[in-house]
């Protein structure tokens, strides 16, 4: 969007102008992480956010429950901010476990999350002698547009208007697209800020859960299923699918009493109760539910000890919910696709200058919204179960709902104050030696899948599956190439790809929660999208490649987050906590490592597969930093990574 440096008329506001080197748009880990290192670098930073806390999945999506790997945490190797989170976690809480949740090492309450990232913040600052300009309840409306890079950016903060409820009473649905309006309502007043380079140049770092910036400066991105292929052997579909897309999630959280408590079924209950279910036998239990993501267990910080069975729940004890057949909404057809891709965005005229308003489907975030209310009625009143069939729910009314400024999620309604994202819009890498049509991080560079499988012999064309046996041979691929070596003796390697520009690293397994076939999503009789689940499974540590933040098109912008260059499948495994928190740290460092050396962040990778001596710098200054670029001993000479399971 070009705006040649004023306000539309329209918009009739005074703005306030802002200056900073490096500004950075959405405050979830991967923003926070940036903006971290960027102050200890004594940067000028912009920081805006949609809500009022920043983190993020830890804390204004709710999802507090460090998502890790256990070799990993193990051997205690995670970038040097996310390893200052745990320090603080651990100290405030005397514990890194409050909740004394089984699916991490780490439970606790989201507002604490944002307190101490706020702290982590505050210390950065002091120590770097940096500068932050935290900008809450702030959305990006358009982008000022020059040659190849973005001049300026326009953005709406929002606050109560007079005589009206806190932010956060109601649900984001409800105020989605008066946030994205610069004129004043009857419940938001709105001020208007240009950010604008505090310098001759700058560096704009896009950290927002869906990648809104990518339509706004027009730079190519993909959204939703990748077509199969010798990269993406594993994909559901022959052809790409932009409308499925990972499920959402807004989460909640509830309190265990000791006595019974009312349990008043929402007005629209019935809507959605036929898609609950506790979806395997062996989940079939409502304390392991509970105790899955607890976030506070009651006895243990009250006494310090730990009861005998961890699966055990006491009253006072909170649970945080978000479950794939609960309170995941799983939308996938273009009648209720969250992200609209970039023909539905054109159609409503939301990429015309002035008219950007979030690129959501506010109704189906209304009805997610539904979905998670009417989801802790089933599970504390509820006795049906779409998968498992009858006499397997039993009633569990000794809860409640937790809601209220105080609460855990900060909101008047319980819900988080943004859903838990899984998946964005991706961006499409510049092109590059073996990547003629533009970079992305794809499923066999990651995958431990075992590719001699029947499924890929018998799915895959010939010509398909030959390809996919030569990428796999690794450091032998040229000998098998030239020999024209028989796929069944080929080689094949048992590593993750080894990226020459790596800036960060990453480890999780590639974690499906597939969009449904049928729409609406709570459809009785619904079903996931069919192969979904085939590209899921273990994944070997993976690294960062800088190819994978530098989108084409626009110089001074660098992306961080969930919307990095890689497929659908591959982004399943890049877009938990630490990865997250990796990823910003090296849009910080980039960020800074440019402006101090007066160059554009793709001048670093010119001349791939080749590293130039700027790019090695740059690693090396990541490393001796503690944000590293490699896991130990998995160099390209290693080829067998069984240890990092």
């Amino acid at each position: 969007m070009i705006f040649g440096g004023v306000i539309p008329p329209a918009w009739g506001q005074s703005e306030q102008v802002v200056a900073c080197e490096i500004l950075i748009a959405g405050g979830g880990l991967a923003g926070t992480a940036a903006a971290y290192e960027a102050l200890l670098a004594g940067r000028t930073v912009c920081l805006t956010e949609i809500t009022d806390w920043i983190g993020g999945q830890i804390s204004a999506q709710g999802t507090s429950a460090l998502d890790e790997r256990t070799t990993q945490r193990q051997q205690n190797f995670f970038p040097r901010g996310y390893q200052d989170l745990r320090s603080r976690l651990a100290h405030h809480y005397g514990r890194l476990n409050p909740g004394n949740c089984w699916v991490s090492e780490a439970c606790f309450l989201p507002a604490d999350g944002d307190r101490l990232l706020q702290e982590m913040l505050t210390a950065a600052a002091r120590k770097g002698r940096g500068k932050l300009h935290w900008f809450p309840n702030t959305v990006i409306k358009d982008l000022e547009m020059g040659e190849s890079r973005i001049e300026g950016a326009i953005a709406i903060q929002h606050r109560p208007a007079p005589g009206t409820t806190p932010l956060n009473t109601e649900p984001l649905s409800a105020i989605l697209l008066d946030a994205y309006d610069p004129q004043p309502s009857p419940r938001l007043n709105k001020t208007l800020i240009r950010f604008v380079p505090a310098g001759e140049h700058w560096i704009v770092i896009e950290a927002t859960e869906t990648g809104e910036l990518l339509p706004l400066a027009q730079v190519p991105y993909r959204l939703g299923i990748d077509p199969r292929s010798p990269l993406e052997p594993s994909a559901s579909s022959p052809t790409p699918d932009p409308y499925c897309t990972q499920g959402f999630t807004y989460t909640f959280a509830m309190e265990a009493t000791a006595d019974p408590q009312p349990q008043t079924p929402p007005p629209f209950y019935n809507r959605y109760a036929p898609y609950y279910s506790y979806e395997l036998p062996r989940l079939a239990n409502f304390n392991l539910v509970f105790t899955y993501r607890r976030i506070w267990d009651h006895n243990l910080n009250r006494t310090g000890t730990r009861q005998d069975n961890r699966l055990s729940v006491s009253p006072g004890d909170i649970s945080m919910q978000n479950w794939t057949w609960g309170n995941d909404y799983r939308p996938g057809t273009a009648e209720d696709n969250l992200i609209y891709t970039h023909e539905q965005l054109q159609a409503l005229g939301q990429l015309e200058p002035g008219q950007w308003q979030g690129g959501l489907r506010v109704v189906t975030l209304q009805a997610a919204e539904e979905l998670a209310l009417s989801y802790y009625y089933w599970l504390v009143a509820g006795t049906t179960d779409s998968q498992l069939g009858d006499g397997v729910k039993q009633p569990h009314p000794n809860h409640r709902y937790l809601q209220g400024f105080e609460s855990p999620m900060g909101t008047a309604h319980g819900l988080s104050k943004y859903p838990y994202m899984r998946e964005g819009r991706r961006i499409i890498g510049r092109p590059s030696p073996g990547y003629p049509d533009g970079f992305a991080v794809a499923e066999i560079d990651i995958s431990r899948t075992d590719y001699e499988q029947s499924f890929y012999r018998e799915t895959l064309s010939s010509a398909t599956y030959r390809a996919l046996r030569t990428f796999l041979a690794g450091r032998q691929t040229a000998v098998v190439v030239a020999n024209q070596t028989p796929y069944p003796t080929a080689p094949i390697r048992r590593r993750a790809a080894i990226f020459p520009d790596a800036v960060g690293i990453g480890h999780y397994a590639i974690d499906f929660h597939p969009c449904m076939a049928l729409s609406p999503p709570e459809k009785p009789g619904n079903f996931e999208r069919p192969g979904e689940r085939q590209g899921a499974g273990a994944a070997y540590p993976f690294q960062i490649p800088l190819r994978a933040m530098i989108p084409q098109d626009v110089d001074n912008l660098l992306v961080a987050g969930k919307s990095i260059a890689t497929s659908h499948i591959a982004a399943a495994a890049y877009r938990v906590h630490s990865f997250e928190w990796s990823a910003g740290a090296a849009a910080g460092t980039v960020a800074d490592f440019s402006l101090r050396h007066g160059i554009l962040p793709p001048v670093l990778i010119e001349g791939l597969p080749r590293p130039q001596p700027l790019l090695r710098q740059l690693q090396g200054e990541l490393d001796r930093a503690g944000n590293y670029t490699t896991f130990p001993n998995t160099s390209i000479f290693n080829e067998d990574w069984q240890q990092w399971r």
